[in-house]
């Protein structure tokens, strides 16, 4: 087939067509070109049209070949494929290497990667996460308290349901947010969180029964954390792709920094003022804080536009959960892996400060354990964000959830009654969760499409949900008579959940680019 130049007078692009195979196809325009002038690219039955008359004598052709374009000119593989059209240059081992890396990363050509703009943003989720992943890591302060004061009679696997009930409708209400951020944008979800998650803090304060703190922190505080949790994640996405896992880890350190802040402030105020002027002292912070996110934190794509009425668009959400992406095993190890890696953080963050109260300490010195835990996931949170775009973000993955298994076997249970070895354990194991919370979303969107993202990432703690519901009052029950032994066997629960979820990952890597040590995932 002969090759030659289009006549000015041509348009071909006008009358191609770009047939997308799957919902999973990315199409890079800048191989638009390569595609035209390279008649071994793309499809085989491409025809060049109308050679110029000037160029072709001046090349040694005397006569014109005319031939038609097809319509259906330009194809694109299946992200699933082998063969993509990177691969088929002469230099195929190289290209094999970027393509593996490229498959699942979106076309970065329009990303800011930068600016006043985006870093503004990150500010912004910064602030919001620090009452969102804040209150995560501060759980274990308001279990303690209640357990030994409101609810002091009551048993451990009965009280673990508050908390279960929150994280539940925490990560569940993120379905209906991510959905509703990936059509209407962040500003309305997180007004909407912010007033009811500050709303349950102030009901908290009133709380005497387990029926009570269900209702006001259990339900109400879960639902508008949840709302708020699925925007502040996937802003960030939409100004940052090759740098993307550092400035997710960098905004997620808002969670360490409130985690920090939060046990040794409600302390302070559980001494000074009682726990419901605490409660409410803490409300206000937070909305403080969501107060700034809401003004910075605000997504750069467009919304596709609907025809659709009110009635249908309420009724669209009844679809929010993303049950297409299943049909993707690299998602479904995905899903897979994450829940088991909140299974084991959330369940030990929650009882934690608890486990150390048996282990002989004072309640100020839990607190203090507690807080450590949070100033070592700040260095976790951005060192492994920046090796996660060197190296790979499923390999660093991987890496943290195998050490987070191994430094509860080797320092926590033989060593766990020396108040040394706390604190030794205290800074590694939040080194090690800090990671993991950071690199969730960001392995998560490894295998999505950014306009996907917020209902991808919703329908994952969709599912995650479940287990951490059920993994809290499990927790409770293994606790039972609150003993050193009894939260000795809790620990191995939660370091072996740890491990599955280090396999699933695996796994998960190995469905989309084989199991290559030292391929970057």
């Amino acid at each position: 087939m002969t090759h030659n130049d289009f006549t000015p007078t041509q348009s071909p692009l006008e009358t191609s067509k770009t047939v997308v195979d799957s919902q999973n196809d990315y199409f890079d325009p800048r191989n638009i070109n390569d595609i035209i002038t390279n008649p071994n690219v793309g499809s085989s039955s491409r025809n060049i049209i109308n050679e110029d008359d000037d160029l072709n004598s001046q090349s040694g052709h005397k006569s014109k070949k005319h031939n038609d374009i097809n319509e259906h000119d330009i194809e694109l593989q299946s992200i699933s494929s082998n063969d993509t059209v990177r691969n088929q240059s002469p230099n195929t081992q190289d290209d094999k290497n970027d393509s593996k890396e490229a498959m699942f990363a979106n076309d970065d050509i329009d990303y800011p990667e930068g600016g006043l703009q985006a870093y503004l943003v990150v500010f912004g989720v910064f602030m919001g996460l620090t009452p969102t992943f804040g209150i995560l890591n501060t759980l274990g302060a308001i279990e303690t308290y209640i357990s030994e004061n409101q609810l002091n009679d009551i048993p451990s696997s009965t009280t673990s349901w508050v908390f279960s009930v929150f994280l539940f409708v925490n990560f569940t209400s993120c379905i209906f947010s991510g959905t509703f951020f990936d059509r209407n944008g962040a500003r309305i979800p997180l007004i909407v969180g912010t007033l009811l998650f500050c709303g349950g803090l102030f009901a908290t304060a009133n709380c005497k029964t387990v029926w009570q703190f269900i209702l006001a922190f259990g339900v109400l505080c879960g639902f508008g954390n949840g709302t708020t949790l699925s925007p502040l994640v996937s802003v960030v996405p939409h100004y940052f792709n090759k740098r993307r896992g550092l400035f997710i880890s960098i905004a997620s350190t808002g969670g360490s920094a409130g985690g920090i802040i939060f046990p040794i402030m409600l302390r302070k105020l559980y001494d000074t003022v009682g726990f419901a002027w605490g409660m409410r002292i803490f409300g206000f912070v937070c909305l403080a804080c969501h107060s700034i996110g809401i003004a910075f934190a605000r997504e750069r794509l467009p919304h596709q536009k609907s025809n659709k009425t009110t009635l249908q668009k309420i009724l669209s959400y009844t679809y929010a959960f993303d049950i297409n992406s299943f049909k993707e095993w690299k998602f479904v190890f995905v899903v897979l892996g994450c829940t088991f890696a909140e299974v084991s953080v959330t369940t030990t963050a929650t009882y934690y400060t608890s486990y150390t109260r048996v282990q002989g300490t004072s309640l100020s010195t839990a607190y203090l354990l507690t807080t450590l835990v949070n100033v070592g996931g700040i260095p976790g949170r951005w060192i492994t964000g920046y090796l996660s775009d060197k190296i790979g973000r499923f390999n660093v993955m991987i890496f943290t959830l195998t050490f987070t298994f191994t430094v509860v076997l080797v320092i926590l249970l033989p060593f766990g009654h020396h108040q040394g070895a706390l604190y030794a354990f205290s800074l590694i194991w939040g080194f090690a969760t800090g990671s993991i919370f950071s690199l969730l979303s960001v392995c998560c969107g490894q295998v999505s499409k950014t306009e996907d993202f917020g209902k991808r990432y919703s329908t994952m703690y969709f599912i995650v949900a479940f287990g951490t519901m059920a993994s809290i009052p499990i927790g409770g029950a293994i606790i039972g008579d609150r003993s050193v032994a009894s939260f000795n066997h809790f620990m191995i629960f939660s370091a072996l959940t740890a491990l599955a979820a280090a396999i699933f990952y695996s796994i998960g890597k190995f469905v989309c680019v084989g199991f290559g040590l030292k391929t970057k995932f």
